[in-house]
């Protein structure tokens, strides 16, 4: 008899789409939901399993909001609490409140989860307890007060929304002296990411794993919910960070910041004075060659409009990249950097399309030097982000000031581009205004 009864089930529906999915759930009778909600480890997704091997302390689940965080930290919690006997638990929230309503009382937490297998842990509110038959019991902590963990031993601990604790080095520091029961001691952090330094160190922990998740991954949310989400925040930083779960790393003395650039969004007007393409070919046949439409609206405020950009093609393949966004966007005059390959660039997009209205440029001056003016435009209003560029955001955020890019090993193609496109832009005669059509 196979281990988990509803495997073929959750099979089909791991291979679905989160509509697909949700259809075949409300197909199920009743006693069948039932059933393969119990089957958990069937059907969570891989980044809600446990990690393989011996030599890991820190399990970090970060990942967006309605992925299952909370079913999953509940479900590791149940399973060890229930296997293990005599075990002593750590649950720690941002606050007791929030221990009590999401952990142990939730929809998703360890009382409902219990109750799913059969087993009834007793909750104590009052002592702040919930304990198994066998022994195993919980004790409640907050990311509030640190002392509460000074001097406790524990055998695991599952903490929740660490990103949000009010007093988050202080708590974990102290959880981890007390984190000494046992042969093995570990510790599970489900959190929706935020740019707090202790979430860094966790994640490049020399025994910290790291699982993520999508909010789109989880099959028992309304399809309607999810795409609403995507439309609404899909490759904004808030979705990135939300819906993703991704950590952004914020580079110290950044010319743009992630508040700054959501600060800077805005639709593109219909009119624009004058369309324009900048290029930062690449270095090398696996290089990506920066393409970035920029345009100037008649209030003379600029707009980043597309990122064309593509990577690993041949000099003609990326020259026909150009030439497509040109054309798609009926831009006036293409501005290619020529600092690698010098006049052969020209040479190489004329080659595609004789009359490509190119205009070579030659770095004098770093990338981060050239792009301090632009990035005071962003920081005046005057330089604005028509969409969500997500991987020309992440370079634009890698730029230091008075030095390169903040991201060693990364080469920030797009952002040069962008740099050279808005540079002329703002820099140059203004045409009359003209038509196009979105």
């Amino acid at each position: 008899m196979s281990r988990h009864p509803m495997a073929e089930q959750a099979r089909l529906l791991a291979g679905t789409d989160a509509a697909t999915a949700w259809r075949l759930l409300t197909q199920m009778t009743p006693a069948d939901v039932l059933r393969f909600d119990v089957s958990f480890e069937s059907w969570a997704d891989d980044g809600q399993h446990p990690p393989d091997g011996e030599g890991w302390r820190t399990w970090l689940m970060m990942a967006g909001r309605g992925y299952g965080k909370t079913r999953a930290g509940a479900e590791w919690i149940t399973g060890l609490a229930t296997r293990r006997k005599g075990c002593a638990i750590a649950l720690v929230g941002a606050t007791i409140d929030e221990v009590r309503k999401v952990m142990i009382e939730g929809e998703s937490g360890l009382i409902a989860v219990g109750k799913r297998y059969g087993l009834r842990p007793r909750w104590e509110p009052s002592l702040g307890r919930l304990s198994w038959r066998g022994g195993s019991v919980a004790y409640c902590y907050s990311g509030e007060n640190p002392d509460g963990l000074r001097g406790p031993q524990h055998h695991f601990a599952w903490c929740d929304e660490l990103a949000k604790w009010a007093r988050p080095e202080a708590t974990w520091d102290n959880l981890q002296f007390g984190l000494r029961a046992g042969p093995r001691p570990r510790a599970l952090v489900t959190t929706t990411p935020r740019p707090i330094p202790l979430l860094q160190r966790l994640k490049g922990g020399r025994r910290t794993v790291v699982t993520t998740g999508r909010t789109d991954r989880n099959i028992t949310l309304s399809a309607d919910f999810v795409d609403l989400m995507v439309e609404t925040y899909g490759g904004t930083r808030l979705g990135r960070q939300e819906l993703d779960g991704e950590l952004f790393d914020e580079v110290e003395g950044a010319l743009w910041t992630r508040a700054l650039i959501e600060k800077r969004r805005a639709r593109a007007p219909d009119t624009f004075r004058r369309v324009l393409v900048g290029v930062d070919p690449p270095a090398g046949a696996a290089g990506t060659c920066g393409i970035v439409v920029c345009g100037l609206g008649v209030d003379g405020i600029g707009y980043v409009l597309d990122d064309c950009s593509v990577a690993g093609r041949s000099p003609e393949g990326w020259a026909r990249a150009v030439a497509d966004a040109a054309a798609s966007w009926g831009a006036d005059r293409i501005v290619a950097e020529t600092n690698q390959g010098g006049a052969m660039v020209e040479s190489i997009l004329r080659g595609v399309d004789a009359a490509l209205p190119v205009r070579p440029v030659t770095a004098r001056y770093g990338k981060a030097q050239r792009a301090d003016p632009v990035a005071l435009l962003f920081e005046r209003g005057k330089a604005l982000f028509a969409g969500a560029f997500p991987a020309l955001e992440d370079e634009l955020c890698g730029l230091v000031a008075g030095g390169d890019h903040g991201r060693p090993g990364r080469s920030p193609d797009r952002a040069d581009a962008m740099v050279w496109a808005m540079a002329e832009l703002t820099g140059g005669v203004a045409k009359e205004p003209r038509v196009r059509a979105l």
